[in-house]
């Protein structure tokens, strides 16, 4: 299955979206829509491969149990990316990709608060979800907050309120930070 899923990946790597910026891009710079990392699952499942991406993730539990963390978690769409940068540059850890995000967002809450960037309880709630959108859907974009937990609690008037006029470019930097 990880033989099949690596040797796809090498045949359509210029063919796919996704697999262009994943193989084209350096590492900070790969950044993909939710909709391009939903055409390559799409492109996966379909036979001869059949290849979900819990399917994938439990192979590579077999095979590299030592270095695969989240097993017997929940998978999301976004841990398809986190397959294929494990598989275009194999030896290192696999981790689910909400995981790697959260980390990049521990990272940039260290680096704000060294800056003296203190954040409310209010702050860290909606910075929170923010991280946890990236984490799961890739990205978040100022449409995400009109509906679900941001649309309770305001939605875009909301982030307004709560980060500043400046909400959006905030928006930007999480986006980009957290992906890299």
């Amino acid at each position: 299955m990880v033989e099949s899923f690596q040797q796809f990946f090498a045949a359509h790597k210029d063919a796919i979206v996704a697999l262009q910026i994943l193989y084209s891009r350096p590492y900070g710079q790969q950044r993909l829509s939710f909709a391009q990392v939903r055409e390559l699952a799409a492109r996966l499942e379909q036979p001869p491969l059949s290849l979900t991406t819990e399917a994938l993730w439990r192979a590579y539990v077999q095979l590299e149990q030592d270095r695969v963390r989240g097993v017997g978690g929940q998978r999301v769409l976004a841990d398809l990316v986190a397959l294929v940068r494990h598989a275009v540059e194999p030896g290192g850890e696999l981790a689910p990709y909400p995981e790697h995000v959260r980390a990049r967002y521990e990272q940039w809450l260290e680096r704000q608060q060294a800056n003296g960037r203190v954040f409310t309880p209010e702050q860290r709630w909606w910075l929170d979800r923010i991280a946890e959108q990236i984490g799961v859907n890739l990205s978040v974009a100022p449409e995400d907050f009109d509906y679900g937990e941001f649309f309770k609690r305001g939605g875009r008037l909301g982030a307004l309120r709560a980060l500043g006029t400046d909400w959006t470019k905030l928006l930007d930097e999480l986006n980009s930070e957290l992906t890299a």
